[in-house]
């Protein structure tokens, strides 16, 4: 089974607790989704996540195909307000395992993501990988970071950086 890694980073015009209390408030992953994902929490989250939290959710992970799924991640650690890491278990992927990380730099705090996936049935679906979800993932990702910086701003002149790439 092929796996990917997602290494996305960008500065943020803020201070490491408000940066902290957006991204550990599970609600806000409907902010910084895409709206033709039509992401949607199933259940009614904590205001702040804790080790242990399961957050079930339904979405369409590729809009040009009329598919919602459900999926459920889990909360596996949380280092406030520096790190945080969600595992999916439940849902789409054969393995999504979810890294945020916060560390103040110059004029604001550095987001970064980091993120190990791949898909099931493989070799079967090793194409789909290439085709469908890479480009979807960019598309997620890009969105988030223009969502934050609107939410935020940027207080560095390079923009945010993001790459995918098999292991």
């Amino acid at each position: 089974m092929p796996i990917y890694r997602l290494d996305a980073a960008q500065r943020l015009s803020t201070d490491l607790g408000s940066a902290w209390e957006f991204f550990s408030d599970p609600r806000n992953l409907a902010v910084i989704t895409p709206p033709e994902m039509r992401f949607r929490i199933t259940g009614e989250p904590p205001a702040a996540i804790r080790p242990g939290l399961i957050i079930t959710y339904r979405l369409t992970p590729l809009p040009i195909l009329p598919l919602r799924v459900s999926w459920a991640t889990e909360i596996a650690q949380v280092e406030a307000p520096y790190y945080f890491a969600d595992d999916q278990v439940a849902g789409p992927y054969a393995l999504w395992h979810h890294e945020h990380r916060f560390a103040e730099v110059e004029g604001g705090v550095l987001a970064s993501d980091l993120v190990h996936w791949s898909l099931p049935l493989d070799p079967i679906s090793s194409p789909v990988a290439g085709l469908a979800v890479m480009p979807q993932l960019r598309h997620i990702f890009r969105f988030r970071a223009r969502k934050l910086e609107e939410l935020f701003g940027n207080p560095a002149e390079e923009g945010p950086s993001l790459r995918i790439r098999p292991l």
